[in-house]
């Protein structure tokens, strides 16, 4: 058995679903997948002290699951006052419509079609709902509309799919982009350089306790890649297709397709900064 200390991030062992810090809570939705892991990772947030929660990314249309969320935050002597969404893959997001109808809250997302109410969000705005604090990050790059939350009371920002509790994440091509993404983990690392960020909630997997440790393994995963893709290219295989199957040989072979999208991001990157 590995030592979780040794592993990127230090991921936490034991069960996924309950309390991770003092204002943060999971509910792991039922949607597991060599995709999404264990399944989707729905936040709850409050103040310890206060009868009102925010909802980080409901989660699939799963009704079961949405009524769990709630039964939850009613169990702890609370009520939802705020849905949020980190991005809008069906995930994390399907369930928002539904969720908001059985708690009767506003959705708050980057993308304004995935939004329920007047409000939206975007970067530097700071949520304040029972005393609880949330500022915006924006984090495109596994997506377009991409964002993290920064809970600083907890030292712990929730990361959506930009970084995950195990293994690394998807560069969703077109809408997803290399360069924004490597710029979005440089934003992260500065949380934890300058903002005392130790924790990553992510949207799927462990919690992280290493939040640097992470960040500097996404980093160093991402040029490892970039360089074997170019070395790849030089050497004569030129699709897509190609490149994955020689690159991503190890991997299992039903991620391929996600693989290329992340290949097809990183051939845009290196023909964008000329280097092929």
């Amino acid at each position: 058995m590995t030592d979780a200390a040794a592993l990127p991030g230090q991921p936490r062992g034991g069960v996924l679903s309950g309390p991770a810090t003092a204002r943060a809570v999971n509910v792991l939705a039922p949607n597991p997948s060599a995709m999404t892991l264990d399944g989707t990772n729905t936040w709850i947030l409050s103040e310890p002290d206060s009868d009102l929660a925010v909802v980080v990314d409901p989660g699939p249309l799963d009704d079961g699951h949405l009524r769990h969320v709630v039964a939850t935050v009613e169990q702890a002597g609370k009520r939802v006052a705020l849905t949020l969404l980190t991005h809008g893959h069906p995930d994390h997001a399907a369930g928002a419509a539904r969720f908001a109808e059985l708690t009767g809250t506003r959705v708050r997302a980057l993308d304004p079609a995935l939004r329920l109410g007047d409000e939206g969000l975007a970067a530097g705005d700071v949520i304040t709902t029972g005393g609880l604090e949330l500022k915006v990050v924006p984090t495109p790059g596994h997506t377009a509309d991409s964002l993290c939350f920064h809970l600083p009371a907890d030292r712990a920002v929730l990361t959506g799919d930009t970084i995950l509790g195990r293994g690394t994440t998807v560069v969703a091509h077109p809408d997803g982009r290399l360069g924004d993404y490597l710029d979005s983990l440089r934003r992260l690392r500065s949380l934890t350089v300058d903002d005392g960020v130790h924790t990553v909630l992510p949207g799927h997997g462990p919690v992280l306790e290493d939040a640097q440790g992470a960040v500097e393994y996404y980093l160093a995963h991402r040029a490892h890649r970039l360089a074997q893709v170019e070395t790849a290219v030089e050497d004569g295989y030129r699709t897509p297709g190609q490149v994955v199957a020689h690159v991503y040989a190890d991997v299992d072979r039903s991620l391929w397709p996600a693989a290329e999208l992340s290949v097809r991001a990183q051939l845009d990157y290196l023909v964008e900064h000329g280097l092929i």
